[in-house]
């Protein structure tokens, strides 16, 4: 695996992103229909405003006895995502990403454009993916 290699050549680029006032019931939704992870939170400019895993919504899944019906029914993806999300550009280098997961343990870095528009998503399975596609 050449770790100069763009981001762009490895990354899902048909991503599918949610809005911070979706509610849960939406994002769980979203889960059950894809096989993926990862779900990239925008805000109501467009931009990358956090993201959500699928341990996210287990571990609140989890506590839901501790709300009512009506609670759980009215929280929205804002009011539990992770908003300290780091993005990558698909000019960045596979190296740097597998870096990136490596030194803070992250499992998906959401890619933007320079003017910080979602054009995709890596995550390690991509890596490994990629690191073994000749094999």
């Amino acid at each position: 695996m050449d770790g100069l290699t763009p981001v762009q050549e490895m990354m899902t680029k048909n991503v599918i992103a949610l809005h911070v006032d979706d509610p849960l019931r939406l994002v769980d939704k979203t889960f059950d229909k894809h096989h993926f992870h990862h779900i990239p939170i925008l805000d109501n400019d467009g931009k990358v405003a956090g993201i959500v895993s699928k341990e996210d919504i287990l571990r609140l899944i989890s506590v839901r006895q501790e709300f009512t019906d009506k609670e759980f029914g009215r929280i929205k993806v804002k009011d539990f995502m992770s908003d300290k999300v780091v993005c990558i550009t698909p000019d960045d280098s596979v190296g740097l990403a597998a870096d990136m997961f490596i030194t803070n343990h992250f499992h998906a870095l959401p890619v933007v454009s320079q003017g910080g528009e979602l054009v995709g998503i890596v995550t390690t399975h991509d890596l490994i993916k990629y690191a073994y596609k000749d094999v």
